[in-house]
C-alpha cells in the first residue's frame, strides 16, 4: 500500500464496445486498492455498472462529454446526441478534460491505447500531453496497451507514433503474456522503445472461482458478444447450432449485450421461443458473468480481450468467434495464438454457420478444461504496482 494523497489521472475513450472502458476501470480499481486516490476520465458513452463499481471501489469518474463511432471505420465520431461532433464540440471536450486533469492534480497520468491508436483523439490528447510534460511538477506519463492493437498501420503511422512515445511518454505498459503474443507482432518498432516497454501480463477482474459456492450457470452452454454492439450474427448462430450439439438438452443461456439493438434483441428473442423447446434463456447481461463462465459447460463467444481473460481465468471449455468485421485483425490474431496453447476452439468468422458452429461446440466439449496457469492473468496486480511505483517518485 502506498500513502495517501499520491494521485493517478487515468484516461480512456471507448468508440464501439466497452472493452476499453472496462480495462481502464479495472486498472483504476486495482490502483485504488494500492492506496491512490483514482480519477478516471471516459470519453466514451456512459456505463452504468462502471459507474456503480467504480463508487464501490473508490474511484473518482469523471464523464467527458461522450464520443462514439459513426460505424467501424471509426472515422466519424458523433456527440451524445448523434451528431457529428465539430470544432465547437472538440474545444468544449478539450477544456473539460483539461480542467478534469488540473482538479486531479496528479503524480502519474495514464493514456489507455493513445499513442498507439485513437489518433481522432489528438485534438485533446496533444494539449493534455503538453500540459502534462510542462507543469512545475512533471508527473510519470505512461501509456496502457492491450496485446493486439487493431488495424493495418502505415510505416509513416508507425513512426509517428514512435516519435509521440519518445517525445513523452515515461512508459509502456502492454497488458500481455509476452510468451503468449509479442507486442512486436503489430507494433514492429517495439524493438525501438524497448527500454519503456514493460510487460504486465494480461488484465482480468475479479476471481477467476466464484468465492461464494452459487448455482448461476452450472451446467450451461454460456453464449455472449461482449457489449453486443456487433455480436447479432454470432448469438443467431448460436441459438440456430444448438439442437444440432451433443449439449443441446443444456439450458444454453444468451447474453445479448447492453449495445445490442432492440430490433436485433427482439428477434433473437421470437427465434429463441420458436426454436429453443424451452432450453433457451435470452438476457441482456449479468453482473455475474465471471461466476457463469466458472460453472458452465462451455462459453461461446467472440475474442475480444476482457472475455477471453475472463474465460481463461475460469478455465472454461470454450468456442472462440473473433469479430472480424471492418478489417478488423486484432480479435483474430489473438485468439489463433490462444488456439495454438489449448485454450480454446477458434472458428474463424468468415465460416460461422450454425453447422460449423455446432462441430466446434462439440469439439470444445470433448476437450479437458484448460490448465490452471496457462498464461500470466496477473496484469491489474502488476500494473497497479508498477503505476503507484512510479506515482511514487513523482510525489517525492
Amino acid at each position: 500500500m502506498h500513502a495517501s494523497g499520491t494521485r493517478a489521472f487515468i484516461y480512456v475513450q471507448h468508440l464501439l464496445g466497452i472493452g476499453h472502458l472496462k480495462r481502464a476501470a479495472t486498472l483504476a480499481h486495482a490502483l485504488a486498492g494500492e492506496g491512490l486516490e483514482v480519477t478516471l476520465a471516459s470519453g466514451g458513452p456512459a456505463v452504468a455498472e462502471i459507474a456503480s463499481a467504480a463508487q464501490r471501489r473508490g474511484v473518482r469518474l469523471v464523464q467527458l462529454p461522450p464520443a462514439s463511432a459513426a460505424d467501424l471505420g471509426f472515422r466519424i465520431l458523433l456527440d451524445g446526441d448523434g451528431r457529428q461532433i465539430d470544432a465547437r464540440w472538440k474545444r468544449r471536450r478539450g477544456e473539460a478534460l483539461l480542467a478534469a486533469w488540473r482538479r486531479a492534480d496528479p503524480h502519474v497520468l495514464v493514456l489507455e491505447l493513445f499513442p498507439f491508436g485513437r489518433r481522432q483523439m489528438r485534438f485533446e490528447l496533444l494539449p493534455l500531453l503538453d500540459a502534462a510534460a510542462g507543469a512545475a511538477r512533471r508527473p510519470a506519463i505512461v501509456c496502457s496497451v492491450r496485446d493486439v492493437l487493431g488495424g493495418q498501420k502505415s510505416p509513416e503511422r508507425q513512426q509517428e507514433t514512435l516519435g509521440l512515445v519518445e517525445r513523452y511518454f515515461d512508459r509502456v505498459l502492454v497488458h500481455a503474456d509476452p510468451a503468449v503474443i509479442g507486442f512486436e507482432r503489430t507494433f514492429p518498432l517495439a524493438a525501438r522503445l524497448a527500454r519503456k516497454i514493460q510487460y504486465t501480463g494480461y488484465v482480468v477482474d475479479g476471481p477467476g472461482r466464484p468465492r461464494l459456492e452459487t448455482p448461476a450457470g452450472k451446467g450451461e452452454v454460456i453464449v455472449s458478444a461482449g457489449g453486443g454492439a456487433v455480436g447479432a450474427g454470432l448469438l443467431e448462430a448460436a441459438i440456430r447450432a444448438r439442437p444440432l450439439t451433443g449439449l443441446r438438452n443444456r439450458t444454453w443461456r444468451v447474453l445479448a449485450g447492453g449495445n445490442l439493438q432492440e430490433a436485433s434483441f427482439s428477434a433473437l428473442t421470437r427465434l429463441a421461443a420458436e426454436t429453443g423447446e424451452g432450453r433457451v434463456v435470452l438476457e441482456r447481461a449479468r453482473s455475474d458473468f465471471t461466476a457463469l463462465l466458472a460453472n458452465c459447460a462451455l462459453s461461446v463467444s467472440q475474442a475480444g480481450y476482457n472475455t477471453l481473460m475472463e474465460i481463461v481465468q475460469a478455465r472454461a471449455r470454450a468456442v472462440a468467434v473473433p469479430f472480424a468485421g471492418g478489417g478488423e485483425t486484432e480479435q483474430t490474431l489473438r485468439a489463433r495464438c490462444f488456439a495454438e496453447r489449448g485454450l480454446l476452439e477458434l472458428l474463424e468468422e468468415s465460416a460461422l454457420a450454425p453447422e460449423t458452429l455446432a462441430a466446434a461446440i462439440d469439439r470444445a466439449a470433448r476437450k479437458p478444461r484448460p490448465a490452471r496457469g496457462a498464461i500470466d492473468l496477473q496484469g491489474a496486480r502488476c500494473s497497479a504496482e508498477l503505476i503507484a511505483r512510479w506515482a511514487a517518485q513523482g510525489a517525492s
